[in-house]
């Protein structure tokens, strides 16, 4: 058996929108996860403000960073490597956590790897059930993103399937939470008040799902609208929304969707699992009903817990430490923030080794296996 101490020791760090996340892991295990959320600062206008979170993560940078370490009991010299997100996200937010990603690299002298969110949403998963098999199919759904993933190597092949071709999943739960006057952001309050509603009470409808639909891809826009709707015509007469009803029924029409394709999708493939990660993935009746589906077809699922599902830094630190255990190029010290990098680049791999900007990355190899 290996010497967890033999297992790369990575730090990650995650801005790509509200969340400062650090993370440290060795190997597969969580040593630490340090979050500083600017959620508060941003509920007043119902939504993120990109240039509010790029301040936030200024001012939070260095303390969570102190903290990840103090709470993993490591030094920043014991570490192997710092992983960032790279992209996708808000580029301003993603430019604070490259840069620091890229100081700490620098002046330590350790390899950099900048690397994908949606791929680190899947990483995730190995520090809770161990290492992902390969392929593994994964339904990634949160505020931006709404994705059925195949990975055969989450370091260097991600193929999408589908994805959502306008509101993501996470996007549709905070407008219905805000035409229900449920504050920001939507996703817990709804899955609380669904809780207490009827979920058939109400006949939304399903996006994508007639037989001429792409088969993997999702839609929630018509849904909002329609949910929207509904709660202006009982406005207008004067009569009281259900609000738990309606919480219910909107909460079930998403959900139905992402389990009924996700299934789909691993029948199609033949992959006997699914894992289901992103920040709706936190979402109870999404665990539920996932559960029941993949148990009737004879499907694993793995979902990580809800804290490891919403962004963090020990996603990006898990991803980090796969790149790291498998040699993958390191990064360049001219990576920049992608705002649309595509899920297929799980990491951002530097050029050849001769470029002169390239010396500390030589330097780091050495400390890495010394």
């Amino acid at each position: 058996m290996t010497d967890s101490r033999d297992e790369p020791l990575v730090l990650g760090i995650e801005t790509s929108c509200d969340e400062t996340g650090v993370g440290i892991v060795r190997g597969t295990t969580l040593l630490a996860d340090a979050v500083a959320s600017s959620v508060d600062e941003h509920a007043r206008f119902g939504g993120v403000v990109p240039e509010v979170a790029s301040r936030a993560h200024l001012e939070a940078m260095i303390p969570t960073i102190q903290r990840a370490l103090k709470d993993a009991g490591v030094s920043a010299r014991d570490l192997d490597g710092i992983a960032v997100t790279a992209g996708p996200g808000l580029a301003g937010a993603l430019l604070v956590g490259v840069s620091a990603a890229k100081a700490y690299a620098y002046a330590l002298g350790k390899p950099l790897y900048g690397v994908n969110h949606l791929a680190s949403h899947i990483c995730v998963d190995q520090l809770e059930h161990g290492p992902l098999p390969e392929p593994t199919m994964a339904l990634l759904v949160s505020g931006g993103h709404s994705s059925l993933l195949l990975s055969s190597d989450i370091t260097s092949d991600v193929r999408p399937l589908g994805a959502t071709i306008d509101d993501a999943a996470g996007e549709a739960f905070d407008k219905i939470a805000r035409v229900l006057n449920l504050g920001f952001p939507g996703g817990p309050v709804i899955d609380r008040y669904a809780k207490e509603g009827d979920p058939k009470a109400i006949a939304f409808p399903r996006g994508l799902t007639g037989p001429r639909d792409p088969a993997y891809d999702f839609s929630f826009s018509g849904l909002k609208t329609s949910v929207a709707r509904w709660i202006e015509a009982k406005r207008a007469a004067g009569e009281e929304v259900p609000v738990r009803d309606v919480s219910a029924s909107f909460q079930e029409a998403v959900v139905d969707v992402l389990t009924r394709k996700a299934v789909r999708a691993c029948k199609d493939e033949g992959v006997d699992h699914l894992m289901i990660g992103g920040g709706v993935a936190a979402n109870s009746r999404l665990r539920a009903l996932a559960a029941e589906r993949c148990e009737a077809a004879g499907i694993r699922l793995r979902v990580p817990r809800p804290k490891l599902c919403t962004d963090n830094g020990a996603m990006v630190a898990a991803l980090g430490a796969e790149m790291v255990a498998r040699n993958r190029t390191p990064s360049d010290w001219d990576l920049s923030a992608d705002s649309s990098l595509p899920v297929t680049d799980p990491h951002v791999p530097g050029h050849s080794h001769d470029h002169d900007h390239d010396h500390v990355h030589e330097v780091s190899k050495e400390n890495l296996y010394s």
